[in-house]
């Protein structure tokens, strides 16, 4: 696994303009958007070069995991991950390139300690989480970058990671902690950012077919003429699924278009995806185990569309000869309409999701000295947002039950220093505060309310990193991170009538990096994060309210290794081990004290082995991922679920310098495992794809 330092990358991918059904009209507004907020900011961040001076006393925490094109930001560019001296991984562009999966969010099983939920429903398939959090989306705790520009939806889910197809990703980052003062909303427990393709002359061209009536076809290319360089992806995927009532049909572009002007760079990335799904819901407990496959009546019409779109322009510039500014505007579009019925004793649903987002990226980052280096940065969010949700009868409506109109504007700026006092010791302290500010009116009542008075949420953070010998970095941090309310649960509505506090996530990590060469990498830590006041969104609940979990306690410790002792022959494995509890009750739960948090398991693994050997045409590889089981409830009454560890295994074989064909056999010892909730009534399941095989060519050129 290699880690190379390059130069800034110009932009971080656009957010395209908004398509909901009614399309066009939105879709130009937006775009228009994205462009006057760019040029409001003015030019941006710059390339790394001042690498030689004093850079190379740095130390880094960074894990890269998969051999070649590991991109790692340089050190010398505002808002770089390479100056956040906290837990951070690294996944390769070739790894993620050669996975063969239904949604992005997958392909984190390959990263350590990550948590992954799949509810396996349609567009709502899932997502991943870290640091204790679980993925159930009450609290969503990851803040998600593509290609620099925020991509969680109001509530911090993970909708527009849709836009991103596995053979256009150039790297993925993961950084996990509360240290990094870079973001502000969402950023709970820590940051992923995933970096797609830009630059160079290329074509680059996968198809796969296989298991449950799988066919997927993607397209990346890249033309580099001068100062220009343009890049394109279109992806397209259709699978029937392993259950019954499963179908998917997905359609991804993208289009990058950047220009070289020598001291600055300018870029504009569009994206636009649509899916359009069915939903084979949850079996009970009678049926989870027999008739794993069967899709009950009372889902025969459930299911929905998502139309997502992303403008961002970006622009890189070095002002002076040791500082740098990056910009970044953005406008994000969602459209989800899903139809849902979890069980036959509840309603069908229509639940309508409108959000528009328009925001402002930037940071200045100036090399004051060979042992000092300064940055300040910010980043305003404006959101308007329609939720509307009905009670359905097979897809026909018998009554509305939440119509909300609300916008919201985060904003949020931040100063970090960076101090090598020696070359064996860096200390990077760091400040961060947040604004809010928004109005909310609910339209089925025709009454408007305040947003809570958060003030100014402010967030110290400090990280240390010593090096006494060359190959060992030993590191320290503290940070706070915070919670606001999501949707109406961030203003004063009835019954409440005082303003919130937001609820406060303090952090520490301790950890040591060990790197000999490129034959061993290894990491541990040990790590801790609290929250005051704890907020969980009511999933369920049509007027979109929330539950106080009361004071939390997160802590546990990861332990990863790589290992390259041949070349060609790579090996990986990981560990965390994480509990989760709630150290003081909501008033109104109090036997929920010293109780576990659902669904957060409390071990998490990887493990992998490739064999790829230089001299001959083939590579072979076998990895798996897991967790333990985990409460389905805070009352931790329901029994322990959701236990699994299943293995992929690919062959490959290249039979020409352009052309690869490969297999790969999924959940190779066909582990039977599953996604189970508990509704307050009874037990819900959602089971896992069973052994399946899939085969794929794939020509570069």
């Amino acid at each position: 696994m290699t880690t190379i330092n390059r130069p800034a990358r110009l932009c971080a991918p656009a957010s395209k303009g908004r398509t909901l059904s009614r399309t066009s009209s939105r879709t130009l507004s937006l775009a228009g958007a994205a462009a006057s907020c760019l040029l409001i900011v003015a030019p941006a961040a710059a390339q790394d070069h001042h690498a030689g001076t004093g850079d190379h006393a740095r130390p880094g925490t960074q894990v890269a995991i998969g051999d070649g094109d590991i991109v790692v930001t340089a050190s010398g560019m505002a808002r770089s991950t390479a100056n956040v001296l906290t837990s951070v991984d690294i996944l390769g562009g070739e790894v993620a390139r050669r996975q063969n999966v239904d949604n992005a969010w997958e392909l984190f099983a390959r990263l350590p300690g990550v948590v992954l939920t799949d509810f396996n429903q349609g567009t709502t398939s899932g997502r991943f989480s870290i640091r204790g959090f679980n993925g159930e989306g009450e609290i969503n705790a990851v803040k998600l970058l593509i290609d620099g520009v925020p991509s969680n939806d109001n509530a911090g889910r993970m909708d527009f990671i849709d836009l991103v197809s596995p053979l256009d990703i150039a790297s993925v980052e993961l950084v996990r902690g509360t240290s990094d003062p870079r973001w502000g909303l969402h950023a709970i427990a820590g940051s992923a950012s995933i970096a797609t393709r830009t630059g160079g002359t290329y074509l680059d061209a996968r198809g796969i077919a296989g298991a449950f009536g799988t066919y997927d076809a993607q397209l990346s290319a890249g033309v580099e003429t001068g100062k220009l360089s343009q890049n394109y992806l279109l992806a397209y995927r259709r699978t029937g699924g392993y259950r019954d009532h499963a179908d998917l049909d997905r359609l991804n572009f993208a289009g990058k278009w950047f220009y070289d002007f020598g001291p600055a760079k300018l870029g504009l990335i569009v994206r636009h995806g649509r899916s359009a799904a069915e939903e084979p819901g949850y079996l009970t407990d009678a049926d989870a185990y027999t008739d794993r496959r069967r899709s009950y009546a009372v889902s025969a019409t459930d299911g929905g569309t998502r139309e997502l779109s992303q403008y961002s322009l970006h622009l890189n510039a070095d002002l002076a000869s040791r500082m740098s500014l990056t910009a970044v505007g953005y406008a994000n579009a969602l459209d989800d309409d899903r139809y849902v019925r979890f069980s036959a004793s509840v309603a069908q649903q229509r639940r309508l999701t409108d959000e528009q987002q328009y925001g402002l990226v930037a940071g200045l980052h100036w090399y004051a000295a060979d042992w000092l280096m300064a940055e300040m940065g910010g980043d305003v969010q404006w959101q308007h947002n329609r939720s509307l949700r009905w009670t359905t009868d097979r897809r026909t409506i018998v009554a509305a039950t939440r119509d909300q109109d609300f916008d919201l504007t985060v904003g949020g700026g931040y100063v970090q220093a960076i101090v090598t006092p020696a070359r064996w010791l860096t200390i990077t302290p760091a400040w961060r505060i947040d604004r809010v500010g928004g109005r909310y009116a609910n339209r089925l009542v025709g009454r408007a309310y305040p947003l809570n008075d958060y003030g100014t949420i402010s967030q110290p953070k400090v990280s240390v990193a010593l090096t006494p010998v060359t190959g060992v970095t030993a590191y320290g941090n503290y940070g706070r991170t915070f919670q606001i309310g999501a949707g109406s649960g961030a203003f004063v509505v009835p019954p409440r009538v005082r303003d919130l506090e937001p609820s406060i996530n303090e952090g520490y990590e301790a950890g040591i990096k060990l790197a000999q060469g490129r034959w061993l990498t290894a990491r541990a830590a040990v790590w801790q994060q609290t929250a005051s006041g704890e907020l969980r969104r009511r999933l369920n609940d049509p007027s979109g309210e929330f539950d106080n979990l009361g004071a939390t306690r997160r802590r546990g410790f990861d332990l990863e290794a790589s290992v390259q002792p041949l070349s060609g022959l790579s090996a990986w494995a990981s560990w965390s081990h994480q509990t989760a509890v709630i150290r003081v009750a909501d008033p109104a739960a109090p036997l929920t004290a010293g109780n576990a948090i659902d669904h957060v398991p409390r071990n998490v693994y990887t493990a992998g082995v490739e064999w790829a050997p230089a001299a001959l045409p083939w590579r072979a590889s076998l990895w798996g991922n897991g967790q333990s089981s985990y409460e389905l409830d805070t009352a931790n009454s329901q029994g322990r679920y959701g236990e699994y560890f299943q293995v992929t295994a690919e062959l490959a074989w290249r039979l020409t310098k352009a052309i690869e064909v490969s297999a790969q056999v999924r959940n190779l010892t066909d582990d039977r495992y599953e996604y189970v909730w508990f509704d307050g009534t009874q037990r819900l399941h959602a089971p896992a794809d069973p052994r399946s095989v899939f085969g794929a060519v794939r020509a570069r050129f």
